[in-house]
């Protein structure tokens, strides 16, 4: 007699064995039946009481009613399934950096270039690092604080500008027949000098990012940033600062000239040698 394989006869016929009922996500307008009641609708919602979570199903009357989602309790073509709730997909990330270029995805910055940046002041640095800072790190280009255009020869003396060692400076208030043109004149092929034509920095962000209509009108011989902030009703210029910081997102809050003057730096900067 040949030998027969029972399989294990501790389970059960298979007659008698639960079956497994597949999951469904209940997305938007999936048309499902509720096995108990045979209440035929479209899924609009759901609902979360002390006693669960429910789905909303509404039927071609327009009658809409709540159902428990709970195992096999609904049928969809004369299957039993399994309602779910659909997962919410996580934000999606985001393809292009704060100045609108390309972002590099697990981003390990470069070792620093022998070129640089410079900038007069620790709220041109901040603007440019809230903008172009993912660049930077991508290219490998350390900016760094002049703390007053009038250091600017005495730098450049230490610092000797050559190929593949370049400097570029980002200048306010830059135009023609300014202190600040005349201190930037003639300093060799190795450094490029831009600028914008803005009192302040502050300035060269859009006034529509910090929900006004224009920036104030400072007399000459007044403060320009103290000014500025007694007349927005900003307090002292730190809390100006503040705002000003933390309004600032993208290139689209910056004016055009300052844009246009950091953009071409970088390229200066890192064009090979």
């Amino acid at each position: 007699m040949s030998a027969r394989n029972y399989g294990d006869i501790y389970s059960g016929h298979d007659r008698t064995r639960k079956r497994a009922v597949p999951q469904v996500a209940a997305e938007r307008d999936l048309v499902a039946e509720d096995a108990a009641s045979g209440f035929c609708g479209a899924v609009v919602g759901f609902e979360r009481t002390y006693d669960g979570e429910f789905v909303k199903l509404e039927d071609r009357a327009g009658r809409v009613r709540l159902f428990a989602l709970r195992e096999a309790a609904f049928l969809i073509d004369g299957q039993p399934v399994t309602l779910v709730r659909p997962k919410v997909a996580g934000p999606a990330k985001p393809t292009r950096s704060a100045s609108g270029s390309t972002r590099v995805d697990g981003l390990r910055a470069r070792v620093a270039r022998g070129s640089r940046i410079w900038v007069e002041g620790v709220h041109d640095a901040a603007l440019v690092e809230r903008v172009w800072g993912h660049d930077l790190r991508v290219e490998g280009v350390v900016v760094e604080q002049l703390e007053g255009l009038d250091h600017l020869a005495e730098r450049l003396a230490e610092f000797v500008p050559e190929p593949g060692r370049r400097v570029g400076v980002l200048v306010d208030h830059l135009v023609t027949g300014s202190k600040e043109t005349n201190l930037t004149t003639g300093l060799g092929p190795h450094v490029l000098v831009t600028g914008h034509p803005y009192i302040d920095i502050w300035q060269a962000v859009r006034p529509r990012t910090l929900g006004i209509e224009a920036w104030p009108r400072v007399p000459r011989g007044e403060d320009w940033k103290t000014g500025v902030c007694h007349r927005l009703g900003w307090g002292a210029p730190s809390d100006g600062w503040r705002r000003i910081y933390n309004a600032v997102d993208t290139f689209r809050d910056l004016e055009a000239p300052l844009l246009g003057a950091v953009e071409r730096l970088i390229d200066f900067v890192t064009e090979p040698a």
